[in-house]
């Protein structure tokens, strides 16, 4: 049966192993996770279940995860952290923070001009942008522009920490997104 749940970043702490090892980790609340519906191959020529989420008291979070019909559960269920076990691997997806408008160096790894040999003060220049022919920019020049506030997942990330009576994961590692956005947990 495929595992997952929606859960909302609380920030990362560091937490210490029975060895003594300090591990990094990111904090996550799931709220138990109501099942809304049950989609099926007949009606909706796929398969998959649609979970809702409280992102506070007059907003919510929906999300469909697909997966086999013989693993769905049934519509009304609540899904909480008891389907995850401590050590097993998962990925989690959300919105990477916004960065606002940046530079070339900062967004595309740009490593600028040389600070000698006639530059003066366009270190941080993209350079040239195109020949002379054709007489335009080509579609897909690496240039300035917003940064970040795209979808992100990251993988094989592994459960060290599940608290039960406050609803709460420890996923080792570092998770997509501001403290306090709703994020996708898949195991």
């Amino acid at each position: 049966m495929s595992k997952f749940i929606l859960g909302k970043k609380i920030g990362m702490t560091t937490i210490y192993s029975e060895n003594k090892n300090a591990l990094n980790v990111t904090l996550i609340e799931c709220e138990p996770n109501l099942v809304l519906l049950n989609r099926t191959k007949e009606r909706d020529k796929y398969t998959a279940t649609l979970l809702k989420v409280e992102k506070n008291k007059k907003k919510f979070h929906l999300k469909e995860f697909r997966l086999e019909e013989k693993d769905m559960p049934k519509e009304g269920d609540k899904i909480t952290v008891d389907v995850f076990q401590e050590g097993d691997k998962v990925k989690v997806s959300g919105i990477s923070k916004a960065k606002g408008f940046q530079g070339v160096i900062k967004r595309h790894n740009f490593h600028g001009s040389p600070h000698s040999h006639g530059h003066r003060h366009d270190w941080r220049a993209p350079g040239s942008i195109g020949s002379a022919y054709p007489q335009h920019v080509m579609k897909g020049k690496k240039m300035a522009g917003r940064m970040g506030g795209e979808r992100v997942t990251t993988k094989n990330l592994e459960i060290v920490y599940i608290d039960k009576s406050k609803n709460l994961l420890g996923v080792r590692g570092a998770v997509p997104g501001v403290n306090g956005r709703i994020v996708e947990i898949a195991g």
